[in-house]
């Protein structure tokens, strides 16, 4: 099929065969895994997937890709759903969903955030990305690349970044390296909000001001008392904070 790659979709088609190979082993598909693939696009991961599994759910917001692929696979095989991803409701899908896809780089962002809420419902994530995102994602406190996507992320799934992929493997090849990344939701014995909305809004606070202390940029959301009742240091800053001290921190004020 020939397809202009649409800019506003953020387009960019996986087309090499070794790295192709490489993402469906780190995946590593069984016969009866539930999985639903992001951003299928021309079918490079599709195809490889419906060797290994029974039946695939895909998500493609071109009108005219989801038609192709609905077109060219049996629907006992391939449930093609034309959505906007961001919109999409995961809650009608089977549990334990395995999630894959090569994400449009444009909405990789928020749909990370989207996804953290079905988190319960998923086993595993894995995503092509923005490698910088990915950087942000795994990045540990007190290190440049740690924010607020990584302190929401690392809350709800435990990730590991899987291994780099020059832009030679996509058309059009983006400008940025890319990378693979596994998610793996957080079982629900672990430390968890009392106020997940609370906790997005303490978060949220902190790094709209990451260069301040945390009694400033915390100035009107915490008193400076209850983080000192807490074992955190006021003169800390945001990037300082580990995950399970901002859970804290959200339950306290809970």
């Amino acid at each position: 099929m020939t397809h202009l790659p649409r800019k506003r979709f953020g387009q960019h088609f996986l087309h090499d065969g070794g790295v192709i190979a490489k993402i469906v082993a780190a995946i590593d598909p069984q016969h009866d895994d539930a999985m639903a693939e992001i951003g299928p696009g021309l079918g490079a991961l599709t195809v490889p997937l419906l060797e290994h599994v029974a039946h695939l759910h895909v998500i493609e917001v071109d009108r005219d890709l989801a038609a192709q692929l609905a077109a060219e696979h049996d629907r006992s095989r391939l449930s093609v759903h034309r959505d906007d991803v961001l919109r999409f409701d995961w809650a009608q899908l089977p549990e334990r969903l395995r999630v894959v896809g090569n994400l449009p780089y444009n909405i990789s962002t928020p749909l990370l955030f989207h996804l953290v809420r079905f988190a319960p419902r998923l086993r595993d994530l894995h995503f092509m990305l923005q490698r910088e995102v990915v950087e942000r994602m795994v990045a540990a406190p007190s290190t440049p690349d740690y924010g607020r996507l990584s302190v929401m992320l690392q809350y709800g799934f435990d990730i590991t970044k899987l291994f780099i992929v020059k832009p030679g493997a996509f058309r059009p090849p983006p400008k940025v390296d890319s990378a693979l990344v596994r998610m793996l939701p957080r079982p629900a014995a672990a430390l968890r909000a009392r106020d997940e909305q609370l906790l997005a809004r303490v978060v949220t606070a902190a790094f709209s001001k990451r260069r301040k202390t945390l009694r400033n940029a915390l100035d009107g959301v915490v008193e400076e008392a209850a983080l000192r009742a807490l074992g955190i240091d006021p003169r800390l800053r945001p990037e300082n904070l580990g995950f399970a001290q901002y859970i804290a921190l959200a339950n306290a004020i809970a």
